[in-house]
């Protein structure tokens, strides 16, 4: 297999992986944890992990068109588990694990609805950003009402790390351009190092809440 000629496409890759490989480590970090929200929260990283995982390979391998599509087909189903599962810890994070559980089938059908859409719809990653913006949303809302009222340990800093994301998510939405350190970056890459910034104070947030 060869890499992309692109350079834009080599730094997504490479911001893609180093997303993959940090998301992964916090998955592993919570999963010896015990505890309903500490899983929610460990298969919420561990997606999200595997999610950039597949976009470092969709992004750093020349693939044939056939490949490509099957990739981001399972890519988009697992960005869809993605936002779910955030959306369900919050859920159990706010209104408790009683709450969490009601929510969890409800955000799984969410997650192939939104698949169904993104494979139906010519613009299947903007379905994703309006699905991400709106979960985003709603956890930073959950977060911050948390840490106004001190009920939970971290939530201030779970909330940065949501606005943090929510800033990604609208750099991505952009056709966003720069050159940092001599390698050149574009709105994908960017919003993955964005990420890189925000996925640190996210999870210090989430580890200090299960603390408590």
């Amino acid at each position: 297999m060869q890499l992309p000629a692109s350079p834009t496409e080599q730094t997504t890759a490479a911001t893609d992986a180093m997303l993959a490989a940090l998301a992964l480590a916090y998955a592993g970090n919570l999963l010896g944890r015990r505890g309903w929200r500490a899983r929610v929260w460990a298969g919420a990283f561990g997606t999200l992990g595997l999610a950039s995982a597949l976009g470092a390979t969709a992004h750093g391998l020349r693939l044939s068109e056939q490949a490509r599509a099957a990739l981001w087909r399972i890519l988009y189903f697992t960005l869809g588990l993605v936002v779910a599962l955030f959306v369900v810890a919050a859920t159990s994070d706010g209104w408790g694990e009683r709450a969490g559980r009601r929510a969890l089938p409800l955000m799984l059908l969410s997650a192939v609805g939104f698949y169904g859409a993104s494979q139906r719809l010519a613009r299947g990653f903007l379905v994703f950003t309006v699905y991400e913006a709106v979960a985003i949303l709603y956890a930073l809302a959950v977060y911050t009402n948390l840490a106004r009222g001190g009920r939970l340990a971290g939530a201030h800093l779970t909330a940065a790390g949501l606005l943090i994301s929510l800033i990604a998510a609208a750099v991505q939405a952009t056709s966003m351009r720069a050159t940092i350190v001599g390698l050149t970056f574009d709105h994908n890459g960017l919003f993955h190092l964005v990420q890189l910034v925000g996925l640190p104070v996210l999870a210090t947030g989430v580890q200090a809440g299960l603390d408590t």
